[in-house]
């Protein structure tokens, strides 16, 4: 099941982001701008001069031009003897690609412009499609879950339907993230889904595209009595969304309240002190940040939260990364809260998104490691939950969900922390 909830960026939201993107967690971390460039936005006749100052210059001992040499030769003979017409633009793009995959770090990596708006969408709130989670790590796109209104839920798809054909043109073979892109579209347009559900004979259906809003948190009372809150990611508006939603739950005197942060990729770490901040008491470490030369930066809780005392549990799974592995390390290292599920995805990084000049697409770049309040490093091997249950694809199709009667469980029956002792 493990591969099943890992859908990116983000797997994320929306038949919005490219499928890679969530391997590397989501954005958290900074956006900054003004930074390197490709050059020119037409394509290159010749790749532009290599770098004679500055860092990443050769050594005393190598002159840039015996740097350079193989990537020259390479472009001049690629030219040369190519069977077919080049386009030294996307050449270009590779070359950047491939050189910050040599970092070994899965999360620096190059973003083409598409794949940079698409990564941007779930953060902005808004984007033109048919509106459903899906999933992008198998061999085709699946529904995860049509959001509410939507018209994808509107046209009937269903958890666990996969595309089969868009447009009637079969995408057996093609990338997820690439069949996800030819399923966006301007709202009003209509696009023909082939859908393969269950043991059924694949079916048709068409749906008219809209612009979709994105929830980033959806709350209410459960019949029990006890509040629950889902964050689908940590974006511009969360903070603001989660701070009147707990307003509104708070209000009704909950028996305890319980936090989803399963399938969230993450957003950006302002969020997560402030998603945190409604949980802990001001100045209370919500992570430590440590740069390349060693030294941390303390972000502390600012206060002001609305959650501080209720008994609280926080749902997790593989799809739990980045900004939500923050909230919920900072929370289970504080006893504030018992975390319930399967082990987290495991990002302990940050990222600097850097836009290139020209609208060539952006880099991400790891600038420094997250660590929990008690000095953690989950990357690679995630948080391990304090109560272990999964939740399988049978629980999906059944809508069962064991992980939340549990939460509800450990509230009820008074094994859910209050607050910081």
């Amino acid at each position: 099941m493990k591969g099943f909830w890992r859908y990116l960026l983000a797997a994320l939201l929306v038949l919005a982001l490219a499928g890679g993107m969530f391997a590397g967690g989501f954005a958290l971390g900074y956006v900054t701008r003004g930074a390197s460039a490709l050059g020119q936005a037409e394509p290159l006749s010749t790749p532009p001069p290599p770098p004679t100052t500055g860092p990443g210059t050769p050594t005393p001992t190598q002159s840039a031009k015996d740097l350079w040499a193989p990537f020259w030769e390479a472009w001049k003979l690629l030219h040369e003897y190519y069977v077919r017409p080049l386009d030294d633009t996307k050449l270009v793009q590779g070359a950047i690609r491939g050189m910050y995959r040599a970092t070994g770090d899965k999360h620096t990596s190059y973003m083409d412009p598409d794949e940079y708006r698409q990564a941007t969408i779930s953060l902005a709130g808004e984007y033109e499609g048919i509106g459903a989670w899906v999933d992008t790590s198998g061999d085709y796109v699946s529904i995860v879950s049509p959001m509410k209104g939507s018209p994808a839920e509107k046209a009937g798809l269903k958890p666990g339907d996969k595309i089969i054909a868009v447009d009637g043109e079969d995408v057996t073979g093609v990338p997820p993230d690439l069949v996800v892109r030819r399923v966006l579209g301007p709202a009003g347009t209509k696009v023909r889904l082939t859908i393969k559900r269950d043991d059924q004979e694949p079916f048709d259906v068409v749906i008219t595209r809209a612009k979709i809003t994105i929830p980033s948190v959806e709350g209410h009372m459960l019949d029990d009595g006890v509040a629950y809150v889902a964050l689908y990611t940590f974006g511009n508006k969360t903070a603001d969304d989660l701070h009147n939603t707990l307003k509104d739950l708070m209000a009704q005197h909950p028996k305890g309240l319980i936090l989803d942060l399963r399938n969230n990729g993450g957003g950006y770490l302002a969020t997560a002190v402030d998603v945190a901040s409604e949980f802990l008491p001001k100045g209370k470490v919500v992570l430590y940040e440590e740069s390349k030369d060693g030294s941390r930066k303390a972000y502390k809780a600012h206060g002001g939260g609305l959650a501080l005392d209720v008994p609280m549990v926080v749902l997790v799974n593989e799809g739990t990364a980045s900004a939500s592995e923050i909230v919920s390390g900072a929370l289970q290292d504080y006893g504030r809260a018992v975390l319930v599920g399967v082990t987290t995805y495991g990002k302990g990084s940050v990222q600097n998104w850097i836009p290139l000049s020209n609208n060539q697409g952006a880099v991400r770049i790891t600038v420094a490691l997250w660590l929990t309040p008690k000095g953690r490093q989950i990357s690679g091997k995630g948080l391990t939950p304090d109560v272990k249950v999964e939740r399988t694809k049978e629980d999906l199709k059944a809508d069962r969900d064991p992980q939340l009667d549990k939460a509800k469980e450990l509230i009820l029956s008074g094994k859910a922390p209050s607050g910081i002792k």
